[in-house]
């Protein structure tokens, strides 16, 4: 076996994550598959580059050796990569725009919108779970742009060299749950009146098991969670099992289920445009913000929230969702 530059990036990306679950999961690997990798890189180079405790996965000495000299070669083959694609681009017949997001209801509207302003350019969407790992593609020239957010409480890990652009500075999360609900009859849930409710929170989610469990916490509840997706969630919600964190723009899926705030706003997220340039953020922001806007009016929980909260809540929390 010869050190390779893709051995180089799981490096980096063990040390960035701090865990090799969280590595494996933004390189897309098993994580049994990751550990092994790493063993063998360790073996090839003669020692240990990290450590791992409960807390995760610690630089060595050596390991932070290693790491330094790595990234500089990581970013510029990232960079050849980048401009390569690019020029092939051109070449293939047009230019393209290559759109990374995590789920937003504003994104048929976006893409829209994009369409219609730049007939020539063709507009493509790829979706994850996780920010961080679309931030790295932008990063490493697979993606051109990646709309994501961000929780409150857990900084995404944003690659040098990229310039982001805020659409809302803080956006409250509110709650799913049965139409039947003791808490569905009040226009605004306090988390108490979930204190014996199970939550179902998608883990694969950078930050949303962290804050949801923090908040909870908070409150003095011992939090009761389960993994699954939110389509699950939607499911067992409609019948009582579990209540599920939702976007503000979300509309109740099931005639079956309400979309409630919750009392003091305790979740919110950041949501976030990135990209290599201000250019490319200037190309497409405004349509991103009307699409948002769009959906933030078709919410009547969301526009009832602004509504009551516009007087005294500050500006920037209301930028692109004030009716």
């Amino acid at each position: 076996m010869e050190l390779e530059v893709r051995h180089l990036r799981v490096l980096c990306t063990i040390a960035d994550a701090g865990s090799l679950h969280r590595a494996a999961r933004e390189l897309g690997m098993a994580q049994p598959s990751l550990s092994t990798q790493l063993r063998r890189i360790e073996q090839l180079l003669g020692g240990r580059l990290f450590t791992r405790d409960c807390t995760g996965s610690h630089l060595t000495p050596l390991g932070h050796v290693v790491v330094s000299r790595a990234r500089p070669l990581v970013a510029e083959l990232s960079a050849i990569v980048t401009e390569t694609r690019a020029a092939a681009a051109r070449a293939a017949g047009g230019p393209r725009l290559r759109i990374g997001a995590t789920a937003s209801r504003a994104l048929p509207g976006w893409l829209s919108r994009l369409r219609a302003r730049m007939p020539a350019v063709k507009p493509t969407l790829q979706m994850d779970v996780s920010a961080n790992a679309l931030l790295r593609q932008v990063a490493e020239g697979g993606l051109d742009l990646a709309f994501v957010h961000e929780v409150e409480g857990s900084p995404l890990r944003v690659p040098n060299g990229l310039c982001l652009r805020v659409l809302v500075e803080r956006e409250p999360q509110f709650v799913t749950m049965a139409a039947g609900h003791p808490a569905a009859a009040r226009r605004e849930v306090r988390l108490a009146d979930l204190a014996h409710d199970r939550w179902m929170v998608d883990a694969t989610v950078d930050g949303e098991w962290d804050g949801v469990c923090r908040v909870l916490r908070a409150e003095g509840i011992e939090p009761d969670l389960l993994h699954g997706d939110y389509l699950t969630a939607y499911f067992l919600a409609a019948v009582g099992e579990v209540v599920t964190v939702s976007q503000p723009t979300a509309l109740p899926p099931r005639s079956d289920l309400v979309v409630r705030p919750l009392h003091g706003d305790p979740i919110g997220v950041r949501l976030l445009l990135a990209a290599r340039t201000a250019d490319e953020l200037d190309t497409v922001f405004d349509e991103l913000e009307k699409a948002y806007e769009e959906v933030a009016r078709q919410a009547p929980a969301y526009q009832d929230w602004l509504t009551r909260g516009a007087a005294g809540r500050p500006a920037h929390t209301l930028r692109a969702v004030s009716a």
